[in-house]
């Protein structure tokens, strides 16, 4: 490309791991709201937006019914959590990696304000993110593309520009597939090899570390 590539990063689960607390956060959530659901069932919509979680996990009943108390509870749990959550193995050298690459670089992420800040500083990203998302940003998160679409925006980026998504769910790829960019894939959201290929991952790593080691074999050589 004659133009640098847009790397378009998650954050939860993908820089740092945060993906249990989330999981164990909306349990505690809804159960204070007498709703109980296996936590596996949640862990595996964690990557989700939290404005789309509640119904695609037991149905528009559920959202009218308990949908916006659970997200200010969910809140609430994950912030007793946050001081858990660590960054990931290799992390930050990716992000590094990236940007001496002469790439620009967006980290997108559906979470909190506070908690996408509580993130950039674990990551020490604040100096070499071109910029970055929260859910105050867009009115529908992942799977819908709008996230990816607003991480281009920001940086005043048309939305053909040449860009590739690193991600960690299904949810990412989804989201990816319909901004029309590529998603490249770490494990560590749970999700198996045959689930993330299917849904479009054009590559997989175990860790951020692996993918920085294998970043010449991407379209972010």
């Amino acid at each position: 490309m004659s133009e640098p590539t847009i790397a378009v990063l998650d954050v939860d689960g993908t820089l740092v791991d945060s993906n249990y607390q989330h999981a164990l956060a909306w349990y505690r959530a809804l159960r204070s709201l007498g709703e109980v659901y296996p936590v596996w069932r949640i862990h595996r919509l964690i990557g989700m937006g939290g404005d789309q979680l509640v119904a695609a996990l037991g149905g528009d009943q559920l959202e009218e019914r308990v949908g916006e108390k659970a997200r200010e509870l969910w809140v609430e749990e994950f912030d007793r959590l946050v001081h858990e959550v660590a960054p990931l193995p290799g992390a930050r050298d990716l992000l590094v990696a990236i940007k001496q690459r002469g790439h620009r670089l967006v980290l997108a992420s559906s979470g909190k304000p506070q908690h996408v800040d509580a993130s950039l500083e674990l990551l020490g990203a604040r100096d070499l993110a071109d910029a970055w998302t929260s859910s105050g940003d867009v009115e529908a998160s992942k799977p819908a593309p709008d996230l990816l679409q607003v991480a281009l925006q920001k940086l005043g980026a048309p939305a053909d520009a040449g860009s590739v998504l690193i991600g960690d769910s299904v949810w990412d790829v989804e989201a990816a597939k319909k901004a029309g960019m590529p998603a490249i894939v770490v494990r560590s959201g749970g999700f198996g090899d045959d689930e993330l290929r299917d849904a479009g991952a054009v590559a997989l790593y175990d860790t951020p570390a692996d993918l920085t080691a294998a970043l010449d074999d991407t379209p972010l050589a």
